[in-house]
């Protein structure tokens, strides 16, 4: 059996700066959904918000699954819906 070397040559990986660092999720989305959170508590009782997909900076797909985990992060319980044209996002939790 081999053994595991218990400290690393110093120069076995690179050092960066922590502000360098990639943080998570904090990248493409952020902003479209954070903008997409603030509408939603916003948005009236029985309304929906109505986004051309041809303005979103990603596909719809990949705004609904990271709009899905911010929103559950948020406690707040949305739905979706789209056609050809248009994402409709609406709050469901609405009057329990």
């Amino acid at each position: 059996m081999k053994t595991i070397p218990t400290s690393p040559k110093p120069d076995a990986f690179e050092q960066v700066l922590q502000v360098d660092v990639p943080k998570g999720r904090d990248g493409k989305h952020k902003s479209i959904i954070t903008r997409l959170l603030v509408e939603l508590a916003a948005l009236p009782s029985g309304s929906a918000i109505k986004i051309p997909l041809a303005t979103l900076p990603d596909t719809k797909e990949n705004i609904r699954a990271a709009l899905s985990r911010a929103a559950r992060l948020a406690d707040l319980d949305i739905a979706t819906s789209s056609d050809e044209d248009f994402l409709f996002i609406w709050k469901t939790n609405e009057g329990l």
